[in-house]
């Protein structure tokens, strides 16, 4: 009787089986996503009390370190873009990744302010041009059809793995001993560098094949993303629209605790809840994303769950006991919906709106409007619902609203830019290897 082959997948229902990244390709993406932020989220799980009791800083001190270092990626986002396009984002995103290891191997050794802000500026720089190069090595290497599926399952993993990472920093801090916390940043240190080794196994994009050529040239012909002011506004607006960042993580956990007779254990629940959502969901909700006309209809999904969670937040002020947490937490959940949703009209937007030989330099500014479009909410939202209440909280919802108006236009600007000033673009070609998950069954004996 002849083998017959089998694959694993295949005996998977069809929910387990969406879980699992469909190409080679995309699940050594997915792998890398998880290493990576398993290594940050161990670190940072316990971050504060490294800081305060290992390196002895006071809170203040902790709050002025982490500001400057913020300007400064800031600050460094645009140049460092242009980098990643002058010496091929592979080589920058394992080289970034090397340097994240190293400032991890540096933290137990600091022991002081001046000490933690010159790791920390290194942390920027390797933050900045990381980001970039990770950005436009995924959509230089992966075909026009895998890029926002992919990313959706980045995403994924990405939040798997800092869950793991959580518990793992959870476990170093149950410990209660300062020497544990002082050498977890060890173990942050290690799994960057298994990082930065599965980067460098993973093959070569056109634009890395390009600067190893000699074809790459400085300046690149044409107009440049600072003089694209679709794109601009594009990344603006969308900044605007990741501000359900801030009413996750800051404005509804600071309502609950304040303007409301939820339990504070509840808070728990929420971000749990968010977690869950947010590694199981993306591959779904990405794949109605084809197009740019799919993605500003996916705005408007995400600005409608926005919407939605200002008013349902809004009035739990008023109510009491089971409604109250049940509200809150419905709340929650639709402002996920938005995180979800405005998750892939992003991919969207980068994949069709950047010029693919300028794609580290587009990212660049990406990050710097980006910022611009959200650094002032975290303020701004957090006084409009404590001080306002109902009408702050109508008002949050309008300012998304807007910038969701804004982005039609916008998108449509940039679209008509790339149409004049962008070539045409070459397909990526990333080579076939065997699909681990598919085994072979030998042959039954006579």
């Amino acid at each position: 009787m002849p083998g017959m082959t089998s694959t694993i997948s295949g005996s998977r229902p069809g929910f387990l089986r969406r879980l699992i990244p469909p190409t080679p390709m995309s699940r050594r993406l997915a792998t890398q996503s998880m290493l990576f932020s398993t290594g940050e989220g161990a670190f940072n799980t316990g971050s504060a009390v490294f800081l305060t009791q290992v390196v002895g800083m006071s809170a203040s001190r902790v709050g002025l370190a982490i500001t400057i270092t913020g300007i400064a990626e800031f600050l460094f986002a645009y140049p460092a873009g242009r980098v990643v396009d002058r010496f091929g984002p592979k080589r920058i995103w394992a080289l970034t990744t090397w340097g994240r290891a190293l400032c991890f191997v540096a933290l137990p050794f600091v022991g002081s302010f001046s000490e933690y802000l010159l790791v920390g500026l290194m942390f920027a720089v390797a933050g900045s041009a990381g980001h970039s190069s990770y950005q436009a090595y995924v959509l230089d290497a992966l075909p026009t059809k895998e890029r926002i599926e992919t990313q959706a399952y980045m995403y994924s993993a990405l939040n798997v793995g800092f869950t793991v990472g959580a518990i793992i920093g959870g476990v170093s801090l149950a410990f209660d001993n300062l020497d544990v916390v002082r050498w977890t940043p060890l173990f942050a240190a290690a799994l960057m560098a298994t990082t930065a080794g599965w980067i460098h196994r993973l093959p070569q994009a056109p634009h890395d094949l390009r600067v190893a050529s000699g074809e790459v040239r400085e300046p690149v012909p044409g107009p440049g993303p600072l003089r694209n002011p679709g794109w601009i506004l594009v990344t603006f607006f969308n900044g605007v629209l990741w501000t359900n960042q801030v009413l996750l993580n800051i404005v509804i956990p600071l309502w609950l605790v304040e303007a409301t007779d939820a339990p504070h254990v509840l808070l728990a629940w929420l971000f749990g809840t968010n977690t869950v959502l947010c590694i199981f969901l993306p591959a779904y909700t990405s794949k109605g994303v084809r197009n740019l006309d799919d993605a500003m209809r996916y705005v408007w999904i995400s600005t409608g769950f926005f919407v939605v969670s200002c008013l349902i937040t809004m009035v739990t002020h008023s109510t009491v006991g089971l409604v109250t947490v049940l509200l809150v937490w419905l709340g929650h959940v639709t402002v996920t919906g938005a995180e979800l949703y405005v998750s892939g009209a992003s991919w969207s937007f980068q994949a069709e709106l950047m010029d693919p030989r300028r794609r580290g330099e587009y990212q660049g500014v990406a990050d710097v409007t980006r910022t611009l479009g959200s650094m002032w909410a975290p303020a701004l939202y957090t006084f409009l619902a404590m001080d306002w209440g109902s009408e702050g909280w109508l008002v949050i919802g309008a300012i998304v609203v807007v910038a969701a108006m804004g982005l039609s236009p916008s998108v449509r600007l940039a679209s008509r830019f790339a149409s004049r000033h962008f070539p045409a673009e070459e397909p990526a070609a990333t080579p076939e290897e065997p699909d681990p998950i598919t085994v072979t069954d030998p042959a039954p004996s006579a």
